[in-house]
């Protein structure tokens, strides 16, 4: 099998061997649509849903892989709570996928600090199993404001 971008900039797999493998029906919606709107579907996916989906075939890895419009809008919901961090990779010229992998888990820790899902923590056993990352300056000063208006 081997995918191509045809007249129509569409990407399409492709089937070698024999003349009755060339006349079996497609397996996946994205054999047959055109890309744009395969792109459409894959971007009713969350971020998890969408790298999961990247994982399973390699026509969807490259429609995923090569749509910015995709990243973007995942960077977008990161973006409503880390703005100074992805403005930041931005300017720096990052993509939207790699802004998305940097700024995905602290926006998650970031957010659950701000609802105040860790404000009686007695110990740091309590946030065993949970996925951390280092936050800067300016964001613990977020989360001690949000902490002081509760």
């Amino acid at each position: 099998d081997s995918i191509t971008l045809n007249k129509s900039n569409r990407l399409e797999k492709t089937r070698e061997g024999n003349a009755a493998s060339n006349t079996a029906p497609p397996r996946n919606f994205a054999e047959t649509l055109p890309t744009e709107m395969s792109v459409r579907i894959f971007g009713e996916l969350d971020a998890a849903s969408l790298c999961s989906a990247a994982r399973t075939c390699r026509l969807w890895h490259q429609i995923i892989e090569q749509s910015e419009q995709l990243w973007r809008k995942q960077c977008l919901m990161v973006r409503a709570i880390c703005q100074r961090e992805v403005d930041s990779d931005r300017r720096h010229g990052l993509s939207w996928k790699v802004i998305l992998v940097r700024n995905y888990i602290r926006s998650l820790v970031k957010k659950d600090w701000l609802i105040g899902r860790f404000s009686h923590v007695r110990s740091a056993d309590e946030l065993s199993g949970r996925k951390l990352t280092p936050l800067d300056a300016e964001t613990w000063g977020e989360i001690l404001q949000a902490e002081l208006d509760r």
